[in-house]
């Protein structure tokens, strides 16, 4: 019965380290990167956090547009904005229960004024957010809003 327990526990610490690992820390210059892509994939990012309704709310839309166009050169991006000290208290276990295919990115900035404007001039900061990014038309939307799925597509189509 020992042993099992040991198993038990070395397994689900394993898989907590896992998920850990697929969520990667960014910076500003992430950003930056991404706004001066000018390779084929459009980047739906959205900025999001565990403690914002809004933004939890509509994480299915943009779990179904990551489904729906994967194929098609859209890759969605989560970046997460909760304080880093709940990063694995609560964002990781928010990952794991809702099993979030797209993938998922923790802002490793301890200073939101350094990088908001990056994102947009347009943007006072308040989640959720949502930039679209199609380097290859050198077109960038910028949303401060929840989305329902239909609207979403819509604004992806917009830049594809």
């Amino acid at each position: 019965m020992k042993q099992l327990l040991q198993i038990l526990f070395f397994f689900t610490l394993g898989t907590s380290f896992l998920v850990a690992q697929e969520i990667t820390f960014i910076d500003r210059e992430q950003i930056t990167r991404w706004k001066n892509s000018e390779s084929d994939t459009v980047f739906v990012i959205n900025f999001w956090a565990t403690w914002c309704g809004p933004c939890v709310k509509e994480l299915p839309a943009f779990e179904k547009l990551q489904e729906e166009y994967a194929d098609k050169q859209v890759q969605v991006i989560l970046v997460n904005n909760d304080f880093k000290k709940q990063f694995e208290s609560r964002v990781i276990p928010f990952v794991q229960e809702r099993n979030l295919k797209s993938r998922v990115v923790f802002m490793n900035e301890s200073n939101p004024n350094k990088w908001i404007d990056l994102v947009s001039e347009e943007w006072s900061g308040a989640l959720p957010a949502t930039i679209i990014i199609s380097g290859k038309k050198k077109q960038t939307l910028f949303f401060e809003k929840s989305f329902e799925y239909e609207e979403l597509e819509k604004a992806l189509l917009r830049v594809l």
